[in-house]
C-alpha cells in the first residue's frame, strides 16, 4: 500500500473519531429575597407588687402574669386600692411569626440600704410566643421574698427588667 493511501485511510479514520463539541451552554436561575418586618419590643407597663406590710416573719408576694397578687408567710397587702401590675411589653413583627423570649430569672430591688430579691420571673408565654396579625403582648410576673424585719421604704430595680425577643 502506498504512503498516500495509508495517509488517506488514516485521515478518514481520524475524522470519524471526532465529535462535535459545543463551546458553551447556559442555564438560568431565578433569584429572590424576602424582607420581613423587623421584630421589636416596646415597654407597656412596669412590674408593681403594690403596697406590702411586713412582720417579724419572712413572707412572699407572688405577682402573677395577669397582675393578681397572692401573699404567704408574714406579709400582707393592706390597701385594696393599690393596683398591682405585671410588667407588660408589646411585641411587633411579621404576621404570624414565632419568636423566643429571654429575661433574667432574678432581679434585685433596693431602697439604698436594703435589698429584696424577685425570683421566679416568668413570661405568660414561657420562652416562646407567636405573633397574631403582627403583634403580641408579653406579661411578666415574679415572686418577691420579704425577709423578717425588712426596713420600710420604696424598693426599686434601678437597672430595669430587660426582656429580649428574637425571631425563631
Amino acid at each position: 500500500m502506498k504512503i498516500s493511501t495509508k495517509l488517506f485511510v488514516f485521515a478518514i479514520s481520524l475524522a470519524g473519531l471526532t465529535t462535535s463539541v459545543n463551546a458553551q451552554s447556559t442555564a438560568t436561575a431565578i433569584t429572590t429575597a424576602t424582607l420581613i418586618t423587623p421584630i421589636s419590643i416596646e415597654w407597656a407597663s412596669d412590674m408593681n407588687f403594690g403596697t406590702i406590710a411586713s412582720s417579724g416573719i419572712e413572707g412572699t408576694v407572688t405577682l402573677a402574669n395577669d397582675g393578681t397578687v397572692t401573699v404567704g408567710g408574714g406579709v400582707s397587702v393592706p390597701e385594696a386600692g393599690i393596683t398591682t401590675t405585671a410588667a407588660s411589653f408589646i411585641v411587633k413583627g411579621e404576621g404570624t411569626s414565632t419568636f423566643s423570649i429571654t429575661h433574667p430569672s432574678t432581679i434585685d430591688l433596693t431602697n439604698g440600704e436594703s435589698t429584696l430579691t424577685v425570683t421566679g420571673i416568668t413570661a405568660a408565654q414561657g420562652i416562646a410566643g407567636t405573633l397574631v396579625l403582627g403583634t403580641s403582648t408579653i406579661n411578666v410576673g415574679g415572686i418577691l421574698t420579704v425577709p423578717a424585719g425588712t426596713l420600710a421604704g420604696t424598693y426599686a430595680n434601678p437597672s430595669g427588667l430587660f426582656v429580649t425577643v428574637n425571631y425563631n
